[in-house]
């Protein structure tokens, strides 16, 4: 079974540390090298006191910090693999462990034409990184981020364990979740750069999500003020069964630590059946379609006909997702830097359709 409290792991179990690193603000690459240093010292220095340890979790920004300087985000950006990914490499050999690790950002393969994108690896205890995921889904507006084109992605990690990465506020849609979990995800890992006001949504959303889904959940998020945001923690590991095996507070440097079971989970996705929402979303009512005599594998189409749309007809999709929010990327009553304001005809055709909703 799963479990939390000790520093043990076992064959059975894969022994996770989220850690909650406090956000740098940082401007430069020497900077950028210097508390990569930093954050390989911490993976060597937790492995010695949890000794179970198998996987080390860090917050998304916590390599490079936020630039909130467009220059400096394209001068600090990097290539995948390169020094840093080497540092965390040599690391995680030295200390026997795997390792998630923040990059932010990774050059484009047009750089510097075009914006970088928000990467994370994840290595292995031999310093060989065996996934690559880049975030499909920005924090717009804010955000600048190219948006991810690698799709989501599960690998083999420690133990065997199926093991896929998301990040941040790609954790608010339920989208991302399911296929993770449908290519056979069990660890679905989510470091943050998470700030208030959200910390009671961020922390309710990744033990909802972790429920239904069947999936354990290791959130590593940050602390502490970068000079324009305050960082939540409440850093997390997360069963299964939606439930918390241990969560931070707000604390700098913080970690939680718990052994997750892999013949706990394979069981549970095996023989559960009330709430097996894997296995009942793809045999949709099986109970009473084999009362009728019709077979013994439910209903396998797909009900949902916007889901049918955003796949057939992605430009009619976006259209029914305005038609019910709005039409423009920006917002004339609250600008952002960088978002273009939309103009008097755009204004008039919004509140047209907000008066028709209501």
């Amino acid at each position: 079974m799963s479990r939390h409290g000790d520093i043990s792991s076992s064959p059975d179990t894969v022994g996770v540390c989220v850690f909650q690193y406090p956000m740098p603000r940082l401007h430069t690459n020497e900077e950028v090298l210097a508390n990569a240093q930093k954050i390989c010292d911490i993976v060597k220095g937790t492995k010695i006191g949890l000794p179970g340890m198998d996987l080390i979790v860090f917050p998304e920004y916590s390599t490079m910090g936020i630039m909130y300087d467009r220059q400096e985000m394209f001068d600090t950006a990097c290539a995948i693999p390169g020094p840093l990914t080497d540092m965390f490499g040599e690391a995680c050999k030295e200390a026997g462990v795997w390792g998630v690790f923040s990059l932010t950002g990774e050059q484009h393969e047009e750089h510097p034409k075009k914006n970088p994108y928000n990467t994370l690896v994840l290595i292995n205890d031999q310093g060989e990184i065996v996934q690559k995921y880049r975030k499909l889904l920005p924090w717009t507006p804010i955000e600048g981020w190219t948006p991810g084109n690698l799709g989501t992605l599960v690998a083999e990690g420690p133990k065997g364990m199926k093991v896929s990465m998301i990040i941040c506020d790609d954790g608010n849609y339920p989208e991302i979740w399911r296929d993770c979990a449908m290519k056979g995800a069990e660890l679905i890992v989510r470091p943050q750069g998470y700030m208030y006001p959200a910390k009671d949504q961020q922390v309710q959303v990744s033990k909802t999500m972790a429920w239904c889904n069947q999936v354990y959940c290791a959130v590593a998020n940050a602390s502490g003020f970068d000079g324009v945001y305050t960082y939540f923690g409440h850093s997390a590991i997360i069963g299964s069964d939606g439930r918390t095996l241990g969560e931070c507070g707000t604390e700098d440097n913080g970690i939680q630590y718990a052994q997750l079971s892999i013949s706990g989970i394979r069981d549970a996705r095996a023989n559960d059946q009330s709430q097996n929402q894997l296995f009942k979303l793809t045999h949709r009512g099986y109970s009473g379609v084999y009362a009728n005599g019709d077979g013994d594998k439910g209903v396998a189409e797909c009900p949902f006909d916007w889901y049918k749309t955003w796949v057939t007809n992605p430009k009619l999709a976006q259209e029914m997702a305005e038609k019910v929010t709005r039409r423009t990327i920006g917002v004339a009553c609250c600008p952002v830097a960088g978002i273009p304001p939309p103009n008097e005809e755009e204004e008039l055709l919004e509140l047209t359709n907000e008066l028709n909703l209501t």
